[in-house]
């Protein structure tokens, strides 16, 4: 027994064409960092380290339009940061960081799993504005700005009356395969940041981060179009850096 599958040409050039943009942009995003690094006068950059906790959901649309709501997951954040200065007390504020995300749906949420939990990985190119006055013998940071983050990896774990298992999750723009519903997802997401905090004169700080995912992450099903499916990361979390 044998199983002859056909390829159409233009769906998978349109499905090559939509990966390598997507990963380009990201790219694209990457090099600009570095030369606004580059471009920028020597005098005043400073690197630091930066990692915390996160506290992520994903909201927005069943496949019916309702409201898609899920339970609040602990994830974790960490990578490397740039300030570079821009006018007095404002910096521009970038960095990698290695980040996860993901949601949990309430039991008995999606009948009949009991419960189902993503966790997503992600590589995250923040691009922010940083006002850093000096605050007794410290300073006090606000900032906000865009952010852009290229799927690494995930699972997503499936609970049911008869136990459990895990699934890779697969980057793909749309699928077809009804009995993975939940599986693919989006590489590419972005959104936006808001944050304050405080830095030491030493060079710790402790920030309060806010993500609003603006992206669709989750991937289009193709065999039934008129579903109004849609998650969008979003989150908070606390994280120390630490600026050389």
């Amino acid at each position: 027994m044998y199983c002859k599958c056909i390829i159409n040409r233009s769906i998978l050039t349109t499905l090559i064409q939509s990966y390598m943009k997507s990963k380009n942009l990201f790219m694209i995003a990457v090099l600009m960092m570095f030369g606004f690094s580059a471009m920028s006068q020597t005098e005043g950059i400073s690197f630091g380290l930066r990692g915390g906790v996160n506290f992520q959901n994903i909201n927005g649309k069943q496949f019916d339009g309702d409201k898609l709501e899920l339970n609040m997951v602990t994830r974790f954040n960490a990578g490397v940061v740039i300030e570079i200065p821009v006018a007095p007390e404002f910096y521009f504020q970038s960095g990698l960081l290695y980040t996860t995300k993901g949601a949990k749906a309430p039991e008995g949420y999606l009948a009949p799993v009991t419960t189902v939990e993503y966790k997503l990985s992600y590589l995250e190119l923040p691009l922010n504005l940083l006002y850093k006055p000096l605050l007794g013998t410290g300073h006090l940071l606000l900032g906000f700005g865009p952010y852009i983050a290229y799927g690494l990896g995930g699972k997503a774990k499936f609970e049911t009356p008869i136990g459990s298992t895990k699934e890779d999750i697969v980057f793909d723009n749309e699928f077809t395969r009804n009995d993975q519903y939940g599986q693919y997802f989006k590489r590419l997401d972005f959104g936006g940041n808001l944050f304050f905090g405080y830095e030491l004169s030493n060079g710790i700080s402790l920030q309060l981060n806010t993500q609003l995912g603006m992206a669709k992450i989750n991937a289009d099903n193709t065999t039934y179009p008129e579903e109004k499916t849609s998650f969008k990361n979003t989150g908070f979390g606390l994280s120390l850096g630490y600026m050389f």
